[in-house]
């Protein structure tokens, strides 16, 4: 029996999110490729502000944030209102929390209040993803990833700029009780050369339905 056929997606929205450098795009893109699954990519390479950011913090930390918010948002709400008749479900390598969490990290005081009332306006607006996926990698393993990527503009990132995103992404987590969580640790997995680290990671998301709350497992 093929993979689907094994385990078929008892979804019809999942997100696979991660930090910088986890594989959430990848891992998305091929179970998309796999399953004929609609599939949803952020569009970071189009925000104007981010290689500014990346030089200058402090002061294109707001209007990055404020254009990412913006972008998910449109983005999001236009896909997911948007069926696919010939797509099994959907899939995206990033929720819109995520615009929260790496605007803690980047944004003083004054400005976070102020985006944090933006966000939870039109939060609310969009539907919640049926199964989160969390990919788990520690710092080193990120910071390869992204140096082996070359993107000029994260030649700068630290590994304590990782882990502060990582806490928020854990913070996250204890806030949203509802949703069904699962972390994978990923340290050691490579599914996108390694075709049993693939179908293992298949069997964790999709041999059964899991239920709110966080749960962590491993790939290997």
């Amino acid at each position: 029996m093929s993979l689907i056929e094994n385990y078929p997606c008892p979804y019809q929205f999942v997100v696979i999110e991660g930090n910088i450098g986890a594989g959430k795009t990848s891992l998305a893109a091929r179970i998309s490729e796999v399953y004929k699954a609609k599939l949803i990519l952020e569009r970071f390479a189009d925000n104007p502000f981010l290689p500014k950011f990346y030089q200058d913090q402090e002061r294109y930390a707001f209007p990055v944030e404020m254009s990412f918010l913006a972008d998910r948002y449109n983005q999001l709400k236009n896909d997911l209102q948007s069926k696919d008749l010939f797509a099994s479900f959907t899939i995206a390598d990033y929720y819109f929390m995520k615009s929260l969490i790496f605007a803690k990290n980047t944004l003083a005081t004054d400005e976070y209040n102020l985006y944090s009332q933006v966000f939870q306006i039109i939060y609310q607006a969009l539907p919640k993803p049926d199964l989160y996926v969390y990919l788990h990698r520690d710092s080193s393993n990120l910071l390869e990833n992204i140096k082996q990527r070359g993107r000029d503009y994260e030649a700068k990132i630290s590994g304590e700029y990782l882990q502060n995103i990582q806490k928020g992404y854990f913070d996250f987590f204890k806030q949203e009780p509802d949703l069904p969580i699962v972390v994978i640790d990923m340290n050691g997995t490579d599914f996108v050369n390694n075709r049993q680290d693939f179908d293992a990671i298949i069997k964790l998301l999709f041999s059964k339905r899991y239920s709110p709350g966080i749960e962590f497992v491993r790939c290997k």
